[in-house]
């Protein structure tokens, strides 16, 4: 065995390795303990809902109009918070999938995401300009077609009000076999200033009054691209629409 030093650029691919290895092993744990809470509170929130529900069924006749609101709110309040449970599992357990990698059809991963989206889209005037050709992608199905859903609902959601909404979805070939995806919006855009907050779990950069979401889409669509060892960010700009692009290794 030889007992020569490592040079410097050894050293540091041994670190860097090293480091990679107790990344994933702390988001993995991260993962395991969000969904065990998220278990527990589900049962201790099935007990509130319960309780909400007998005490409006025996007493709502009688309830006074403060009473009868306050019951409300405690309802109201537990769904929204069984809501959050929910995401907060779906986000924890993108860390637990095991991927199933294939060469994958963008465009028919996009088609899609569309037809789930149809509902959202609905009596909506929606100009969709989709690149032509676009490149074959390398990655889970699942979870890659869950990427555009996320995407395209945010974008559908955020064009709400223009007339007509427009959404594009280019893709551009980036070195060393990858490839970037771009998704672009003419809708209400955010302000910059509060972009570190975008793919962050429950973040809102606009008011529940005008539009709903509990601020989870783009926390998993962000986990989703890193499950594939790739890149995502976003640009907006105040009432001038968004662009939100990631990139990820592409069939070769």
């Amino acid at each position: 065995m030889s007992n020569e030093p490592l040079s410097d650029e050894s050293a540091h691919d041994l670190e860097i390795e090293r480091l990679r290895t107790e990344l994933h092993a702390a988001r993995g744990a991260l993962g395991d303990f969000a969904y065990a809470v998220s278990h527990d509170l589900r049962a201790s929130l099935r007990h509130i809902l319960s309780y909400a529900s007998l005490l409006r069924e025996e007493m709502g006749p009688v309830l006074p109009g403060e009473a009868a609101a306050y019951l409300d709110t405690i309802q109201g309040a537990s769904r929204t918070l069984g809501q959050q449970i929910d995401g907060l599992m779906a986000w924890s357990q993108l860390d637990r999938t095991e991927l199933q990698v294939q060469e994958l059809d963008a465009a028919l991963l996009i088609a899609e995401a569309q037809a789930q989206l149809a509902e959202a889209g609905a009596g909506r005037s929606i100009v969709w300009q989709i690149q032509d050709g676009l490149p074959v992608l390398f990655g889970d199905a699942a979870l890659l077609r869950q990427l555009f859903v996320h995407l395209l609902s945010n974008a559908i959601k955020f064009t709400r009000g223009r007339a007509p909404a427009e959404i594009a979805i280019r893709a551009e070939l980036a070195p060393e076999g990858w490839v970037t995806y771009t998704v672009a919006d003419n809708g209400v855009g955010f302000d910059p200033v509060r972009q570190h907050k975008l793919f962050h779990v429950f973040q809102r950069l606009h008011g529940a009054s005008q539009f709903e979401g509990l601020g989870l889409g783009l926390a998993l669509a962000r986990k989703i691209v890193e499950r594939h060892g790739g890149s995502i960010r976003a640009e907006g700009t105040p009432e001038a629409g968004c662009r939100v692009s990631f990139t990820l290794l592409r069939a070769v």
